[in-house]
């Protein structure tokens, strides 16, 4: 009895370990300040690990973990919670390490970019982060936003188009195809 309980809870740890960095990645991209983001990543896995046995046996367990971390933060949302993504202090907190094939990463002003990001409302700041930065395909993202293709298509628009009217953002901002 006690080994398959070990053995649960050593699939959850090399589960978590290995999917730590792109959960944080996306969670900073959806809250925009970095001990959010841990806080979000946290609670998303504390969620998890309660119904490991479920999500494990899941047929993309790393689907269904980004589907809760979305509603989580949703949740946090709703209740009107502010978030900031350009804090005006970021001395003291780790950067995000950008995926070397990451071409946003390559944007000469990050922080401009994500002071963008942040003005986008909620929805379109997760269809944009999870097609452009997670690189989910239209059906992927509709499954972890909870919503229809054809609302992850119009948010992710018109929030790329919202992102080109930016100066300066145009040629960091893809051209609406995918790499």
């Amino acid at each position: 009895m006690g080994d398959g309980k070990n053995a649960r809870n050593e699939e959850f740890q090399s589960f978590m370990i290995g999917r730590w960095p792109r959960l944080m990645r996306t969670a900073f991209l959806l809250t925009g300040e970095q001990h959010a983001a841990e806080d979000l990543v946290q609670s998303t896995l504390e969620r998890v690990y309660v119904s490991w046995r479920k999500v494990g046996a899941a047929d993309d367990p790393e689907a269904y973990v980004r589907r809760v971390m979305i509603n989580l933060h949703a949740r946090k949302h709703r209740r009107r919670l502010k978030e900031f993504l350009a804090p005006k202090d970021d001395s003291g907190l780790v950067h995000e390490i950008a995926d070397t094939g990451d071409r946003i990463a390559q944007a000469d002003d990050r922080g401009a970019l994500l002071k963008a990001l942040a003005q986008l409302p909620v929805r379109q700041r997760e269809a944009v982060v999870l097609r452009y930065w997670e690189d989910l395909t239209e059906t992927q993202a509709a499954e972890a936003m909870g919503c229809s293709v054809g609302t992850v298509k119009s948010n992710a628009a018109r929030g790329i188009a919202k992102l080109r009217a930016i100066p300066g953002l145009a040629e960091t901002v893809t051209h609406g195809g995918r790499k």
